[in-house]
């Protein structure tokens, strides 16, 4: 097997930037949802209640994050640390310290994304903070992440795309892209659902391993489109993923598994690497 795709999402529920190498944190992908935006009361903010902000682009260079819209001038926002004061914000029930941006960015969103956009603040979080990963799955091991949704490394991989497509055109649907599940880490496999039998993830050399934690379930994200915010098809993929059971004891729609990072803080990891799965013993 082999590292087919690699993705980073520097904001919370913009668009991802594809990479053709990452290097790799115990809280995730280097830049991987360092900011997010939150509303009046500090609560996290979604493509869930705004969809439209699947079309707001994402870049980085050596001196900014750079968003980017239709009809609006880019909007660069430095890598330095912001100057304003440490705040709490709300991730699910988790509660994180975080540094405003400019009230600029604010404008910014208003004015690109018009009502989906008023009301936002764009964050940081502050790397001295740790947030810590659900304890229930890790086997008393000690985890840590920054604004994603519970865990620092989502995988997936080829084989469960194309099953779940060749479902799809099954019952007269179109296929869908994997950036629908914004997955950090995508591994190139034949057979679909191997994933779910993995208990580690190890490339050639060692010096990377993830331990999978928990399969990855899925919320109606996955039906908008990451680019022009459109719902092709009200319902799917997830109607389709829950007749397909990939995990007949657990409720609800399932695609990928979390992960954490076992071995290689630091480390490089590159599209084409080979990797090899280990299933947990049983």
């Amino acid at each position: 097997m082999r590292i087919d795709q690699l993705y980073c999402y520097p904001v919370k529920s913009l668009q991802g930037i594809a990479l053709s190498k990452a290097r790799v944190e115990s809280r995730g992908l280097v830049m991987d949802r360092q900011w997010m935006l939150v509303n009046a009361q500090q609560r996290f903010v979604t493509q869930r209640q705004r969809p439209l902000l699947a079309t707001v682009g994402v870049a980085l260079t050596a001196e900014a994050l750079v968003l980017s819209h239709a009809g609006v001038a880019a909007l660069h926002v430095p890598l330095l640390p912001p100057a304003g004061k440490l705040r709490m914000v709300c991730v699910w029930q988790d509660h994180c310290k975080a540094y405003p941006e400019s009230v600029d960015a604010s404008r910014w969103f208003e004015a690109a994304l018009g009502e989906q956009g008023r009301g936002l603040t764009l964050v940081r979080f502050a790397r001295e903070f740790s947030r810590a990963v659900e304890p229930d799955f890790l086997a008393g091991e000690p985890a840590y992440t920054q604004f994603a949704d519970g865990y620092p490394f989502l995988l997936t991989t080829t084989g469960s795309l194309d099953r779940l497509n060749a479902a799809l055109a099954a019952s007269g649907q179109a296929p869908v892209p994997m950036s629908r599940f914004r997955p950090n880490i995508v591994v190139q496999t034949a057979s679909a659902w191997a994933e779910d039998g993995w208990h580690r993830l190890t490339t050639e050399n060692d010096a990377l391993a993830w331990t999978l934690r928990k399969p990855s379930q899925r919320c109606k994200i996955t039906t908008i489109d990451q680019r022009t915010a459109a719902i092709p098809a009200p319902g799917e993929p997830l109607r389709t993923l829950l007749a397909l059971n990939s995990q007949p004891h657990l409720k609800g729609a399932h695609f990928g598994q979390n992960a954490t990072l076992a071995r290689g803080e630091g480390e490089w990891l590159h599209i084409g690497d080979s990797v090899y799965a280990a299933a947990a013993e049983a």
